[in-house]
């Protein structure tokens, strides 16, 4: 059964920090070739924010290098998304999701994954 649920989410002034949690079922975690991050603001497209793939390799969005960082806990079936110097424009509703089966060359777009949580909304303010 695929099943992914965000955790983490909140309020925060700009410069703090938040990590958030995805619990994957077991089925959806070992058997993901690539799990990500997503963020969306109402009346824009949903963006990638920062991915991984089984191998451990990872991508990030240009907003975020060096202020994200994607992870994952074999142990617990978890993706987690530590933040780190936020900025108001970080606010957004903050999603997990994974693909089963093949490797894109496109591992931030939205399109390529085939499972999503429910989301965790996430709120930067100046």
């Amino acid at each position: 059964q695929v099943q992914l649920v965000e955790s983490g989410g909140g309020s925060v002034q700009a410069g703090g920090s938040l990590r958030l949690s995805c619990a994957a079922s077991t089925y959806t975690y070992y058997g993901s070739r690539r799990m990500g991050w997503f963020r969306q603001v109402p009346g824009k497209e949903r963006e990638g924010v920062a991915t991984i793939d089984a191998d451990s390799s990872t991508n990030y969005a240009d907003s975020v290098k060096g202020r994200f960082t994607i992870s994952k806990d074999n142990a617990k079936n978890t993706l987690y998304l530590q933040m780190n110097s936020l900025k108001p424009e970080d606010t957004a509703m903050y999603s997990c999701a994974a693909r089963l089966y093949g490797i894109s060359a496109y591992p931030l777009s939205p399109n390529e994954y085939d499972y999503w949580g429910q989301g965790t909304q996430v709120t930067v303010s100046s």
